[in-house]
């Protein structure tokens, strides 16, 4: 199944760099705080006066940054936003005009009209298009978890734009200094409010846990500043930046009058998430169409894991594609879905296939654990992950096996190898780049080939079908297992192809 809307989301990044701006931090303090103590202290000063209502939201928030050890901004910002002028006669500025007052009145943001906010408007129109159709696409799926949970902690609907503006709505994303996820949060951070991350996991990628957190992040922002434009720009720089920034306009607490204030990226970054709202809201007037996504979230549904399994195990017994698994379970850093006591790791899958995974779950993690039981363990052989390693295919190789070997993704191993499928051939040299230390497995010249093993009782020829694969065939005959299968047709793999004929024994 092809994935293009979510390779396209990634290249939407707005024409911006990213950047983090927070406080340098001495003896548990920020700097400016040490400052302004340094300075009550000098007789020369003791008559300056701080803005008495913006000292009153500084002390909250210090409650909140040291009771946390909330040191770092947890979100990407989106910076260098050009406001010049954009010729773009589809959309005049009266029709603009009248439509962000009609959006102000139904949303809490203070949508004004400014030449500013429309060049940004024209220009998205005019140059990201395409992008920002896909967006809409991979938005159908997105959106009604962020609804759901948004609306659980009473934060406007809305925001769900704001993870267009932080992530193009790729999970996985990770800006340069750590921040990950459909809103980017810093490690420190996502542990704070309860994302768990792991060697195995990381839940900053989760689509709803990730959401719960920023609900709770934002919840937090508006009880302290008390306007949904404020908290978005110290969801973005910071509150203290935000606090300067009204005291340097003279005590203003409207976005727009302190804008010039703020740090650049911040400055850009509210009009960044308007723009996208109204695009968003205003779309079947700009001709963008409302077209179907790979997966409606209602058509999928979670089962609570009982063993480990790797991604791919579950797409050999269930017949659903590596990729599809991969799109629904982000958090899984390398395919693998752990059991840890205690924890509650869940598999999404499409509602087609999970009553068939519920159905056979003993044979499925019975499969999974042979599997597990059977691999090599020689001595471990390390590898520098920036190392770059020359992978030989081998036969019973699949792309699944291989990213499992070196921790990878199987849509990495393509994209370093420029391959469209994920048909390999025996002896095709492969660049990899480990990113785990990885446990050396044979050569090829010291590999056993596999021998066929002697089959007794009645013996039938079952031809594979397109789909099959040698876990659904093993269930089709009462006590054959999958190992039983390879022994009396000589498969070392697991790979089968439509046609092939294969000796059963009925027993």
């Amino acid at each position: 199944m092809a994935f293009r809307f979510f390779i396209i989301a990634i290249l939407l990044n707005f024409g911006t760099s990213f950047s983090q701006t927070q406080d340098s931090i001495i003896d548990g303090k920020p700097q400016s705080i040490k400052t302004i103590e340094a300075i009550a202290d000098s007789s020369s000063v003791k008559k300056l006066a701080d803005h008495k209502s913006m000292a009153t939201l500084d002390e909250k928030w210090f409650e909140e940054l040291y009771s946390n050890t909330l040191f770092d901004s947890i979100y990407e910002s989106v910076t260098e936003l050009k406001f010049d002028p954009v010729d773009y006669p589809e959309l005049s500025t009266d029709t603009l005009k009248a439509r962000l007052k009609e959006l102000d009145s139904r949303t809490p943001f203070n949508v004004e009209y400014n030449p500013g906010l429309e060049s940004v408007i024209k220009s998205y129109l005019k140059h990201r298009r395409n992008s920002l159709q896909n967006l809409m696409t991979l938005s159908a799926f997105y959106f009604p978890m962020f609804e759901r949970e948004l609306d659980n902690q009473n934060i406007p609907l809305e925001i769900k734009y704001l993870a267009i503006v932080e992530s193009a709505l790729k999970p996985r994303a990770k800006s340069r200094v750590g921040a990950t996820g459909l809103w980017q949060f810093m490690f420190s951070t996502g542990k704070m409010y309860g994302l768990d991350v792991s060697s195995y996991v990381d839940e900053r990628s989760d689509p709803i846990k990730s959401t719960v957190a920023a609900s709770k992040y934002l919840a937090k922002l508006y009880e302290i500043f008390g306007d949904w434009d404020l908290a978005l720009a110290a969801y973005n720089s910071g509150p203290g930046n935000v606090t300067k920034a009204i005291r340097r306009s003279g005590g203003y607490q409207n976005y727009w009058n302190i804008r010039h204030n703020l740090p650049r990226e911040t400055a850009g970054y509210l009009p960044a998430f308007l723009a996208t709202m109204y695009i968003f809201e205003y779309a079947e007037a700009h001709g963008f169409k409302k077209l179907k996504p790979e997966f409606a979230h209602f058509e999928t549904d979670t089962i609570r894991v009982k063993q480990m399994i790797t991604l791919d195990q579950v797409s050999e017994v269930t017949g659903t594609s590596i990729e599809e698994l991969q799109f629904l379970n982000p958090s899984y850093k390398l395919d693998i879905i752990p059991f840890i006591k205690g924890e509650n790791y869940a598999l999404r899958l499409p509602k087609e296939v999970v009553g068939k995974f519920v159905n056979n779950e003993d044979s499925i993690y019975a499969f999974a654990k042979a599997e597990f039981d059977k691999r090599e363990k020689p001595l471990p052989q390390f590898f520098n992950a920036n190392d770059k390693i020359i992978y030989r295919v081998k036969s019973g190789d699949y792309l699944g096996k291989i990213s499992r070997i070196y921790g990878v993704r199987v849509s990495d191993i393509k994209r370093w190898n420029g391959l469209r499928s994920n048909d390999l051939r025996i002896g095709q040299r492969l660049t990899i780049y480990p990113r785990k230390p990885h446990v050396s497995t044979p050569s090829p010249s010291t590999t056993k080939v596999a021998e066929k093993k002697p089959i007794s009782g009645e013996v039938v020829i079952y031809e594979v079908k397109s789909g099959d694969s040698l876990w659904s065939i093993s269930q089709k005959f009462s006590g054959v297992s999958v190992q039983n299968i390879k022994d009396w047709n000589g498969i070392s793999g697991s790979k089968l192809k439509p046609g092939m004929k294969l000796k059963i024994s009925k027993g």
